[in-house]
């Protein structure tokens, strides 16, 4: 192990409690439950019926354990739709491991950026972020298992930088793995050079839709410096996009720092009946095959979903030396 990434605990926080790494199996590491893009300024939970956004999504999450998945990472930040307690009844019922997160979304132009992020320093963003990861979320005790942030397309924005700031003196304080939601690949160099200016490893960032970065150095580029590159939005109509980005990254002898997931689900808030949930189980159903079809091996397979997720993940402080 490099020793920006030697462990500190080999832990990951989900929302029934810290889980050993080695225990999550097979992991979908970008998928939501629910999300509200009402904006910041109206986000609240009295927007929607709780019970029925869990009866309409516990039946995907259980066709999903039906799949052999064990682990999902709700990707939802606050003021966007976040419901820790959603998220643990769901966990009791389907018996999959969900992990929530801490943090600011800052894509979308800022759509569910808190008014006080404007004026707080990255330093009093970062202690908010770090009080939910020692005391629990909104006095639930449910604590966060990894940091998200959105960006927009690079250059970063003020508010972007001061959100990746914020992100790495969360994860100096914490060991918590940063999730950046990236616009483009300019937006993930220039993180991965904002995050060394805070003295930290790119192991500690995993880039977020890296499949929407048209140029395949760039991929290459950030998992050769140690960066987790994750291909997301696996879905049908994507299919043959992210089969050629996982084997050109096995191609450069990168699939050690390779994600996939589907970015999936969503139950909308404000439209009928949460508008139509996407399921969760075409990687397992569609993309897996694909990639063996590809060339790649069981063992590449258990790479993507089980290795990889666990040492992403993994609760631990990642700095430069």
């Amino acid at each position: 192990m490099n020793p920006a990434e030697r462990s500190t605990s080999a832990v990951v926080e989900t929302v029934r409690g810290p889980l050993e790494a080695s225990k999550l199996g097979i992991t979908l590491v970008h998928e939501h439950v629910l999300v509200d893009f009402g904006g910041a300024a109206t986000a609240s939970r009295s927007r929607y019926d709780a019970e029925a956004v869990y009866r309409t999504v516990l039946p995907h999450l259980e066709e999903l354990a039906n799949r052999g998945c064990r682990t999902l990472f709700e990707c939802t930040p606050a003021y966007l739709g976040r419901d820790p307690q959603l998220l643990r009844r769901l966990a009791d019922a389907s018996g999959l491991q969900i992990v929530t997160n801490t943090g600011y979304y800052g894509a979308a132009r800022d759509i569910a950026v808190p008014k006080h992020a404007y004026a707080e320093s990255a330093e009093q963003l970062a202690a908010r972020f770090v009080a939910e990861f020692r005391s629990g979320i909104e006095g639930t005790g449910i604590r966060p298992g990894f940091v998200k942030v959105g960006v927009d397309a690079g250059p970063l924005s003020a508010i972007d930088r001061k959100l990746v700031e914020a992100g790495a003196l969360t994860h100096r304080e914490t060991g918590l793995t940063l999730a950046i939601h990236t616009g483009d690949g300019r937006a993930a160099i220039e993180i991965v050079r904002v995050l060394a200016e805070r003295g930290i490893a790119p192991a500690a960032y995993v880039w977020v839709h890296a499949q929407n970065e048209p140029d395949g150095a760039t991929r290459g580029w950030a998992a050769q410096q140690g960066v987790f590159v994750e291909l997301d939005g696996v879905s049908p109509g994507s299919l043959d996009a992210h089969v050629a980005a996982v084997v050109d990254l096995k191609r450069r002898d990168r699939l050690d720092r390779v994600l996939v997931s589907q970015d999936a689900g969503w139950y909308h808030v404000g439209e009928p009946g949460g508008g139509s949930y996407r399921s969760h189980a075409f990687l397992f159903d569609g993309f897996v095959p694909a990639l063996q079809a590809a060339g790649l091996t069981q063992d590449d397979v258990e790479t993507l979903l089980v290795r990889n997720p666990a040492a992403a993940f993994a609760i631990r402080r990642r700095l430069l030396p």
